[in-house]
């Protein structure tokens, strides 16, 4: 389809969505008299200033209490997004839950994400062009949650404008009419307006941006907004959240088998083996929701051996790169690669990540990039910029398995769906695969609905997370960090045993501010009167006293939780999270009391899974293309 032929359809197309909002009928919900009384007490629980989350011991005797005459009401299997939210969700309807989760919340895909939380520009054009319904209500609803999902964690989401270079004056026109349609399409969901700018003001905003492409000189670009999160520091978030709202969370808590009703086979509970100290038990519960994203087959099949698959895994690869490949503030989208795919370049805590990549692949716990899937990348956005693209600028790169799902239901698969699946195909199993990140509320709030129908369940009120803000989001401000950089001091510990005082300096209390919330004066009060305010790794905003922090108040139990998940440094870069294991490991120690056996494991793993982050230093390449100094 040429670009003028698509100018054609984009008239018809938003009268089209203009007609189709009303239709859709996307109206958020209000909440009833009994629902307000009820928000007010868990809000109350979630933002009491000397609430601390309950021990991993005392969540693990809630789950061991669970009897087959005291069921619990649901019992989550997951700790990702969908099964944290899942247990917020039933937790704050005031049911019984708890949840299990085999290594750590977000240790799977909900941790190796694009870090976007869109709507989706790629599947509205899909809906214009092949008129297609489905796709159009996809992204009405995703708009939707964008915005919910950036209110509810104020602190660790915001907006992000993405620049949309165009080569071509047709291709200004048409990113100018489609983006202006995403712009309806949120209508009072919107973040902010999309807007064109010249060559030269797009060059001022984004000095790095390529002023020719393809022997074509910039013509200008388009930047529309969407939302940009710490997406592993969001799911703990939630499991926090969770916590304080009553349910027993569980992680690095495997589930090995289920139990069964001996009459009607319907699964009443399961068995857990505690992965930290070995224990196995058994958890009833009247409803089991199974939310283990792409190893939700290997939990059905539990069940049942003869199930049917319903995940059909795909691989995302991203990669990060130094800070200065594209400005602060500003992403880049590259709406066009050679075999299709969009690629985007965004920055994110300090450094820029760019992805992703879409093939078919293996479900495994640790996934690794190809390095072609690397080359791919960086040949996407070498051509878009007039920075030398070079595989040693490489800080870290993953890849992380989405679970686009089948409806096992369905009578073809001709269409794997991007959208969420649940189903009940084994009595007393509901699974909630699918979707994506910006919608994990929705998809909670429909597995919830699920679990109530199968189990029939008596929640006191009705879904309220549409109106919850996660722990340390409430009462947040942007200027939040001003308070820490006044009132609090880094006493740091000199190798010489000697503690001198440090400043708390803007850029380590904006990070803690942005990861903590209004929880970050907590974590400001260890660095200071503890003597933990070293940062971790030279460069980095990181503390010491995060680590210690997040072993006493977010169920951090291992190395790698605080390298990859509590802290993003994995993710940043590899070769500074090695650097900073062996401090992280002693503080870890300290607070878990290890031994020193304990500890060399911990260290071991720690470098295993770190080995799984192809950064320059550990890739084995020849350097093609991308060349580097001193290669």
């Amino acid at each position: 389809m040429t670009t003028a032929t698509r100018l054609k359809g984009f008239g018809a197309a938003i009268v089209a969505v203009a007609g189709a909002y009303g239709a859709l009928g996307f109206r958020d919900p209000v909440l009833s008299e009994n629902d307000r009384g009820n928000i007010y007490s868990i809000r109350s629980k979630i933002n009491d200033v000397n609430a601390v989350v309950p021990s991993r011991e005392v969540q693990e005797s809630v789950l061991m209490a669970a009897s087959s005459v005291n069921p619990l009401d649901v019992l989550v299997v997951g700790g990702g997004a969908t099964g944290c939210g899942v247990a917020l969700d039933a937790a704050s309807r005031g049911l019984h839950v708890g949840l299990v989760e085999r290594e750590d919340f977000s240790s799977g895909t909900s941790s190796r994400s694009t870090k976007l939380i869109h709507g989706g520009v790629r599947y509205l054009e899909k809906a214009v062009f092949n008129f297609d319904y489905g796709q159009l209500r996809l992204v009405f609803h995703a708009l939707k949650e964008r915005k919910q999902v950036i209110e509810n964690a104020p602190h660790l989401c915001q907006a992000l404008p993405c620049m949309t270079p165009c080569f071509d004056w047709y291709e200004v026109v048409y990113y100018w009419m489609g983006l202006k349609l995403y712009d309806l399409v949120a209508a009072r969901h919107l973040l902010h307006l999309s807007r064109y700018y010249s060559a030269q003001e797009s060059i001022e905003l984004f000095p790095t941006l390529a002023r020719k492409g393809n022997d074509k000189s910039l013509k200008g670009t388009v930047v529309y907004y969407d939302g940009q999160m710490n997406d592993s520091r969001l799911n703990v978030g939630l499991a926090c959240t969770a916590a304080l709202a009553g349910a027993a969370v569980l992680n690095h808590a495997e589930v090995i088998d289920f139990l069964k009703d001996d009459v009607t086979e319907r699964i009443v509970g399961v068995h857990i083996r505690n992965k930290l100290t070995g224990k196995e038990f058994d958890t009833y519960a009247k409803v089991v929701v199974n939310a283990a994203g792409p190893f939700c087959d290997s939990v059905r099949k539990l069940a049942d051996k003869g199930a049917q698959s319903m995940i059909c895994p795909s691989s995302g690869v991203h990669i990060v790169l130094p800070d200065y490949y594209s400005p602060e503030g500003m992403g880049l989208i590259v709406p066009k690669t050679k075999d299709g795919r969009v690629v985007f370049m965004l920055p994110w805590l300090g450094r820029t990540i760019a992805g992703t990549t879409d093939s078919s692949t293996t479900i495994t716990m640790l996934p690794e990039p190809r390095e072609s899937e690397i080359q791919f990348i960086l040949d996407a956005i070498c051509d878009y910029l007039n920075v030398k693209v070079r595989r040693t600028d490489v800080l870290s790169a993953w890849s992380g398995i989405r679970p686009l799902a089948m409806d096992p239901s369905a009578k073809n698969t001709e269409s794997i769906s991007r959208d969420h699946v649940v189903c009940e195909d084994y009595p007393g199993l509901i699974t909630i695969t699918g979707g994506k990140w910006t919608t994990y509320r929705s998809m909670a709030e429909d597995a919830v609905n699920a679990a109530i129908k199968s189990g029939k369940l008596s929640p006191t009120n009705g879904c309220l997370t549409n109106h919850l803000r996660i722990v340390g989001g409430d009462g947040w401000d942007p200027a939040s960090f001003t308070v820490l950089a006044q009132q609090y001091v880094r006493m740091k510990k000199a190798n010489n045993g000697e503690v001198v005082p440090g400043v708390m300096d803007s850029a380590a209390a904006k990070h803690l501010s942005h990861a903590y919330g209004t929880l970050a004066e907590r974590v400001a009060a260890i660095a200071q009167n503890e003597n933990l305010g070293k940062r971790l790794a030279h460069g980095y905003p990181f503390l010491e006293a995060e680590v210690a922090y997040c072993a006493r108040h977010e169920y951090c139990e291992s190395a790698v939780d605080f390298v990859s998940r509590r802290s993003r440094l994995a993710f940043l870069d590899t070769d500074a999270a090695g650097r900073a294991l062996p401090r992280i490991i002693q503080i870890l120690a300290t607070e878990h009391k290890w031994n020193e056996s304990r500890q060399k494991e911990e260290l071991h793993k720690a470098e295993v899974f770190l080995e799984t982050f192809k950064s320059s230093k550990n890739a084995h390449f020849l350097d093609g293309k991308h060349t580097g100094l001193g290669l």
